[in-house]
């Protein structure tokens, strides 16, 4: 994209496939991409997936079920539609940048529709009727600007024209499409993705339970991202069904948070969300590293804390007043526990509203999850499967990714015990 916006050539190879990391796992041991074989391999993960959504319903109410898009779409497809995404993203933040609006909040910003228009015909991007077919007021309302949910909705249409959307380079001159149109077996890889979701969906609904997407690398996120809102448009709509997860070590964590609940609210679904900090710290700052783009990864452990509690707050605040937002606090961390409790209290959300609720890993930080659970908060505790040489290194690394881990075992286990001895005088050791 033009150079105009500061390092946009240098953060587009975020988005390139690259070879040892298109279908990568070398090097992470803390969660688990897929390996791409073939269709019929995908198609074997959503009939695993399908079965973790039976055994989710036959063991609990209001359970959750969750799948990697890693495992139902070929990840160099993930990584080619993320780049689309982006470009297409970056190139209104370019507009915006030319409109006086550089480094503005996301939901801040909005082009003057008539400028918006004279900047894509000097470009030679699309002429004002063209243009004006994009922005009607059936897409846009009649407030005579455009902000970057508008701009999205744009997408699809632009994307199906028969030629491409072409833009100058500034520092070449020379003209480059802003965004390739798909190939047959791209598109293919879409319907076949978005059907498997489907399924998996609609064995969710009929089971009663949720089913959450879990975050993976930087460079598949932009897609997962929108396949899981394509998804929860169509089954969010009197409750939350499907989950997007947000991973608050990003940089970009909060604009793709408050974008997506602006996004809901505008739409009527109900927002469905896991925040977690995030699993693939290392892998993502050598990527950078080797390809040569500006690392992802917020700076410090402490801005990654402001960025999770600034992002539930905004969560919290948005159930508090719609009541139609719903998320996981996945966290082994006590204060944020403690930030959440404080702030729902102060929000007047009940544990009974079942809008919030916790998660942590089956056999850490029980000191966490008991107290919760006892006093009436849903809680659940996450359980990774598979074979014992992956499931073990992923679990070794979330336990040395906890601070304080072992300086907590003493609290566990006493607190173990009181509730064996609990349940030894109330007569309910097995309950």
């Amino acid at each position: 994209l033009s150079s105009s916006t500061p390092g946009a050539e240098q953060r587009e190879k975020q988005y390139r496939a690259r070879q040892g990391f298109g279908d990568h796992r070398g090097g992470v041991t803390s969660a688990h991409t897929y390996f791409y074989t073939d269709e019929a391999k995908c198609d074997q993960h959503m009939e695993t997936f399908l079965h973790c959504i039976d055994a989710s319903s036959g063991s609990s109410e209001d359970g959750f079920s969750a799948i990697k898009l890693t495992a139902l779409a070929r990840p160099q497809f993930l990584v080619r539609f993320s780049e689309v995404l982006v470009k297409w993203r970056r190139f209104f933040h370019q507009m915006a940048a030319e409109q006086g609006q550089a480094g503005w909040a996301v939901l801040d910003t909005k082009l003057e529709v008539e400028k918006l228009q004279e900047a894509l015909a000097n470009l030679g991007i699309a002429s004002k009727a063209e243009s004006q077919q994009w922005f009607t007021g059936e897409n846009l309302g009649t407030s005579g600007t455009v902000d970057l949910l508008d701009w999205n909705s744009v997408f699809d249409s632009c994307t199906k024209l028969s030629r491409p959307l072409l833009i100058p380079n500034r520092k070449t001159g020379q003209l480059e499409p802003l965004l390739s149109r798909f190939s047959e077996e791209e598109e293919l890889q879409m319907k076949r993705v978005l059907q498997r979701m489907d399924v998996l969906a609609k064995r969710a609904m009929e089971k009663g339970v949720r089913l959450m997407v879990d975050a993976e690398q930087s460079y598949f996120q932009p897609a997962i991202s929108r396949l899981t809102v394509e998804t929860q448009r169509r089954f969010n709509r009197s409750q939350p069904i499907i989950y997007n997860t947000y991973q608050c070590y990003l940089k970009e964590a909060y604009d793709n948070v408050t974008g997506d609940v602006e996004l809901s609210r505008r739409e009527g679904w109900h927002f469905g969300t896991k925040l977690v900090r995030g699993a693939y710290m290392e892998q993502e700052r050598e990527r950078a590293a080797q390809m040569g783009y500006e690392d992802p990864i917020n700076p410090n452990y402490e801005k990654t804390n402001e960025m999770y509690h600034r992002c539930l707050d905004y969560v919290l605040e948005e159930i508090k007043h719609s009541r139609k937002a719903s998320v996981m606090v996945a966290s082994h961390n006590e204060d944020t526990v403690k930030f959440t409790l404080r702030r729902m209290m102060e929000l007047g959300i009940h544990p009974s509203d079942k809008k919030v609720c916790f998660g942590q890993l089956l056999g850490m930080c029980d000191q966490i999850t008991f107290p919760l659970g006892q006093a009436g908060f849903p809680v659940y505790k996450y359980v990774p499967y598979g074979p014992v040489n992956e499931v073990l290194p992923y679990l070794s690394r979330r336990a040395q990714e906890n601070r304080g881990f072992m300086q907590r075992a003493n609290r566990e286990r006493d607190l173990l015990w009181k509730e064996v001895k609990r349940r030894l005088l109330t007569g309910n050791l097995f309950s």
